[in-house]
């Protein structure tokens, strides 16, 4: 499966942007999908997941209530709705496929698949 992630770019602190993550050679199926993302001189850092069915979603404590994940699996597309951001959001963005047991789901070792990474700014 290859990923492709898209949907960055320079916002606002309060704005949003909503990034996409298609699987290009492949289907999502049976995948459990993943954010990440990297801030600069920060190390990678789990973001949200969401199931293969997409009945549960995990989300980092940071970004509950701003951040919301989705999929829609007959398009092969998992999405990243990015509400209120913060100077704190700016970073790398990657989304990865894999099939992670629950208490390791926010493991970034357990996945496959990673897509090339999207950047995320946010001017204060």
């Amino acid at each position: 499966v290859q990923l492709q992630a898209f949907g960055g770019g320079l916002v606002q602190a309060g704005g949003s942007l909503r990034l996409s993550c298609a699987a290009s050679d492949g289907t999502f199926n049976g995948y459990t999908m993943a954010w990440f993302r990297q801030p600069p001189g920060k190390e990678r850092e789990f973001v949200s997941v969401i199931r293969w069915s997409g009945g549960s979603t995990y989300y980092r404590d940071s970004v509950k209530g701003r951040f919301t994940t989705s999929r829609d699996n007959a398009k092969n597309t998992v999405y990243l709705q990015m509400n209120d951001l913060k100077p704190e959001d700016a970073a790398v963005y990657y989304c990865a496929a894999g099939r992670p047991i629950l208490s390791a789901i926010r493991n970034d070792n357990m996945y496959y698949y990673w897509g090339q990474g999207t950047l995320v700014t946010v001017s204060s």
